[in-house]
């Protein structure tokens, strides 16, 4: 049973998205009481590879109000937990194809908070404008076939 706590908004608008991996994170006891308020913010985040480990940067956890000494930096990096196998092939398509580690959700999978990174390719201004259009054509097909105006 998953538990969605929070999604990238601007993950589908920036990147095609190719494939996606499940992470763990290293967080906190205060992190996890925090991220169970939903005091969390993925908005400017991405992953990168570093010395053959995955860490996730600019994710936003706000501290937790009764953590006082326990809270940490909201804006500290975060090592995601891979396979080795995995990260090295991240590492490799990161190289060769010029691909982004895009954060896209966080949830809960039973007790444990789980990241979905997508693999993914930057869209251009004219790209993003077409699916905006392609959107915008898809709610006013929806709308006449509802029959509201």
């Amino acid at each position: 049973m998953e538990k969605m706590i929070a999604k990238n908004p601007t993950a589908r608008h920036n990147y095609t998205i190719n494939s996606t991996f499940e992470a763990g994170i290293v967080l906190t006891g205060t992190e996890i009481k925090s991220i169970r308020n939903g005091k969390i913010n993925l908005k400017d985040t991405y992953v990168n590879i570093k010395n053959g480990e995955a860490f996730i940067y600019g994710m936003h956890i706000s501290p937790y109000e009764f953590g006082n000494i326990y809270n940490k930096d909201p804006l500290r990096n975060r090592k995601l937990l891979l396979h080795k196998r995995e990260i090295f092939k991240l590492a490799g398509m990161i190289k060769e194809k010029s691909v982004s580690l895009v954060p896209i959700s966080l949830y809960f999978r039973g007790n444990k908070v789980k990241l979905e990174i997508g693999i993914g390719k930057g869209k251009k201004l004219y790209d993003k404008r077409q699916d905006m259009a392609k959107k915008e054509a898809e709610r006013k097909m929806e709308r006449a076939l509802k029959g509201g105006f």
